[in-house]
């Protein structure tokens, strides 16, 4: 009969020592690894886009076209339970986890795009919006630009629902 093996917690990665043994780093702890491990030799920039829901958050890490994925990470993808996605702690966590695999790629300089959902739903982006900004700031990343790309209507858009909106 074989033995059931614990599954490794969401919020951790694990680390192997000199010695062999292994133990488990935060997300911070991998950053400040990924540091150690890669010393960047020249400048290179990064586009990320955050979009900050009531719900979730997702954190996109792409070249300067914005054509090659780099790294992406949500909310909901650090915490256990659904309602916890939009959090600024799950924002931070997925920030700390976008900051390592950016700065294994050796990007040192970011620009930041923030988008909220827009239309015909809220126009300010979520809580967890600032939470994953510093986050990048404290990993040691240079930000050129923080800029806010919600699509806001000129004159206006249609809710859903109809004219006599929605019938429950």
């Amino acid at each position: 009969m074989a033995k059931k093996t614990k599954k490794p917690k969401v919020n951790k990665t694990v680390a192997t020592t000199t010695k062999g043994s292994k133990k488990e780093l935060s997300y911070e702890s991998a950053v400040e690894a990924a540091h150690q491990k890669v010393k960047p030799k020249e400048i290179r920039w990064g586009v990320i886009n955050i979009y900050a829901s009531k719900n979730n958050t997702i954190i996109t890490l792409t070249d300067l076209t914005g054509a090659e994925t780099i790294a992406t990470a949500t909310g909901g993808m650090m915490v256990d339970a659904d309602r916890e996605g939009g959090s600024p702690y799950a924002a931070t966590q997925a920030a700390y986890k976008v900051a390592a695999a950016a700065i294994e790629k050796g990007i040192t300089h970011v620009n930041i795009k923030i988008r909220a959902p827009g239309g015909y739903g809220p126009k300010t982006p979520g809580v967890g919006a600032q939470a994953a900004i510093r986050a990048f700031a404290r990993s040691g990343f240079k930000i050129g630009t923080i800029e806010d790309v919600t699509p806001i209507p000129t004159d206006t858009i249609r809710k859903p629902g109809g004219r006599r909106g929605r019938r429950v």
